[in-house]
């Protein structure tokens, strides 16, 4: 049967432009579809009168990855943003991660020596808890009582939408505690955000590529699939198996955003809510992220979700019930020599963006080869 398109790829996000930009460079023909009426994905902004607004959350492009860090340098020029998020408790401030700022603010602790004799003092309680049961357990033997009530436990419990006690302790195997007073939040070499937003960099990778948006690969699936020799998919992949087997959880988000006529709202990018009370887990003002010069600013509240049909999924719930589902997922797919499935929903997985990039590009080498 003669194709239109080497690879007809669902999904224009982050994976998919990659994964499109490589092969549509190594001679290959390819058709991008997306069901939202934009490109990019997760990574789209809107353009706030000089504020680049991340429509789905904060993105922060952070890596260890060269290979993914060289890449993504091709196609936009990034600042050096340091992302440095406090951490509102209790009507206090604290610095995340937890370091000398925050054990100092906690305990008064002044030197590394000090803040990790309060940290074992914190933990001595629970040192007889071999196996933790929950996330509750888990947290408590690894940093204590003070940071676990105060800065995990409500922000925790509102993100998956259940007690910590009812949570595997897996989700947080491990908490970093940094014993310097150094407030970046991530120990990769490689940080920034694209000057001029995430779109910059999405529309150099999909440049040149035909690009459908607002088409619903599911709903016309008979219409698109006979098109090319092979298919992408970056979509949820119990949704191409019309969940057959049952659906996978998610948890979504809910996004508030407002417009302010201040020049600054909060005075940092991201500042988390971790009272049980409150219920966004975070506010995003975006303006800090390339520090815009605006008389303006533009903050986001970010409300955890159940997922839903008709609601975006963000997070995967890893649970027991879902791995052992999504086992029996990827036995299906392991049976289509033409569907590969990639992406956070593809591979029902969270990735941060350059798993995502390095992923795609390690897919790209496979197939054109």
């Amino acid at each position: 049967m003669k194709h239109t398109y080497d690879y007809l790829i669902v999904g224009a996000g982050l994976f998919g432009a990659v994964f499109a930009r490589e092969a549509t460079d190594a001679g290959r023909h390819c058709l991008v579809v997306d069901r939202r009426p934009h490109t990019g994905g997760n990574l789209r902004c809107d353009d706030a009168d000089g504020i680049h607004v991340h429509r789905y959350g904060a993105h922060i492009f952070h890596t260890a990855s060269r290979r993914a860090w060289t890449y993504v340098q091709r196609f936009a020029e990034f600042n050096r943003f340091t992302n440095a998020p406090l951490a509102l408790s209790g009507g206090e401030l604290f610095h995340l991660p937890f370091n000398m700022n925050t054990f100092n603010r906690l305990w008064g602790v002044r030197t590394p020596a000090e803040a990790r004799a309060a940290v074992e003092r914190q933990r001595a309680p629970y040192a007889a808890i071999e196996h933790p049961a929950n996330l509750e357990e888990q947290a408590l033997k690894l940093v204590g009582s003070d940071i676990y009530h105060r800065l995990i436990k409500g922000y925790t419990e509102k993100q998956w939408g259940r007690p910590a006690t009812e949570l595997p302790p897996f989700i947080i195997r491990r908490v970093p505690l940094r014993f310097v007073y150094d407030n970046n939040y991530f120990d990769d070499p490689w940080q920034g955000i694209p000057i001029g937003g995430y779109n910059v960099l999405t529309d150099a990778l999909l440049r040149g590529i035909e690009v459908r948006t607002s088409t619903d690969f599911l709903r016309h699936r008979s219409e698109l699939e006979p098109l090319a020799a092979r298919v992408v998919f970056t979509g949820c992949i119990d949704e191409y198996f019309d969940c057959r087997l049952g659906r996978l959880d998610y948890r979504s988000l809910r996004f508030e955003h407002r417009r302010l006529d201040v020049p600054d709202y909060q005075g940092n990018a991201v500042v988390n809510y971790c009272d049980a009370d409150v219920p966004w887990t975070r506010i995003i003002e975006h303006k800090h992220f390339e520090h815009a010069n605006t008389p303006h600013t533009v903050v986001t509240r970010e409300y955890p979700a159940d997922y839903a049909p008709g609601r975006e999924p963000y997070y995967p719930v890893n649970d027991e019930r879902n791995t052992q589902l999504v086992e029996q997922y990827r036995a299906l797919a392991a049976g289509l020599p033409n569907v590969v499935f990639g992406g956070r929903l593809g591979s029902y997985t969270y990735a941060d963006m350059d798993d995502t990039v390095d992923a795609a590009l390690d897919l790209a080498a496979r197939l054109l080869a």
